[in-house]
């Protein structure tokens, strides 16, 4: 199953978010949001959107919306501001704690924009955000520059193509880690444990006689006697009664 992602794009409606020389946040955000979600639904992921079109809705109706979906992942785009204009400039990422996957994202999603040309000022725990504390999925809310910074806003526009490209990429790099760290979960049913070769070999040997697909494993100076390679805990259940009424005792093992 692909991966399924919720993009909100900050603001919207009659809540522009921050405004300098008559740009407003909320249609930054939106015009990224829908480049980024091209972007991925391009590459196989499921993309649903807070919002399409200039809408308001409070941030706790769009946590809502992403857990009523059921997404594996939210992320917010919005642009920053400071008290004073064109002092600040640089991206941050802003997560509920820093730990766990949305942690790794951030930190993906900001190497990426910082290839782009943006300073990188980290990611933050801001755990009193709504659209962080209410999503029951990893959240990420990603600030993309400063909106009062003329040296972001020249960024944005000028390389607005390679910011989709690279929130993607950060997203789309901590989905291929996480594939790759999910190894597939194998169980087997283990009868005995030797240290002793010969007394493995016998076992082993006394219930290939009875066709229980068995087979010994070595490690740490221990022969090990199991059964089967099952992709399903029932199914190691099954083998293990099975043995049990062979008179053998027995214990579930994974790998």
């Amino acid at each position: 199953m692909p991966y399924s992602i919720m993009l909100d794009a900050g603001h919207g409606g009659r809540d522009p978010g921050a405004v300098y020389n008559g740009r407003q946040e909320k249609d930054d955000t939106l015009q990224l949001v829908l480049a980024i979600g091209e972007i991925l639904q391009d590459d196989g992921i499921d993309v649903e959107y807070t919002r399409t079109t200039d809408i308001y809705e409070t941030p706790y109706e769009k946590a809502m919306k992403a857990n009523n979906a059921g997404v594996d992942f939210f992320i917010s785009i919005h642009r920053n501001s400071f008290p004073t204009d064109n002092v600040v400039s640089g991206v941050e990422s802003l997560v509920y704690s820093l730990s766990g996957i949305k942690l790794q994202m951030a930190e993906n999603i900001n190497e990426q924009l910082e290839m782009v040309g943006f300073v990188n000022l980290g990611v933050k725990a801001r755990p009193n955000l709504v659209v962080l504390k209410r999503t029951k999925m990893p959240a990420v809310l990603v600030e993309v520059g400063f909106i009062n910074s003329k040296t972001d806003n020249q960024l944005f526009d000028e390389n607005f193509s390679d910011i989709a490209q690279a929130i993607a990429s950060g997203i789309l790099d901590t989905l291929n880690q996480l594939n790759a760290s999910a190894k597939p979960q194998r169980f087997h049913v283990q009868v005995a444990s030797y240290r002793n070769p010969a007394y493995a070999e016998r076992m082993l040997n006394e219930l290939l006689e009875m066709d229980f697909p068995a087979e010994i494993e070595e490690k740490d100076g221990f022969y090990r006697i199991r059964v089967g390679d099952f992709e399903t805990l029932d199914q190691a259940v099954a083998m293990e009664q099975r043995l049990r009424r062979s008179g053998y005792q027995t214990w579930i093992v994974t790998t």
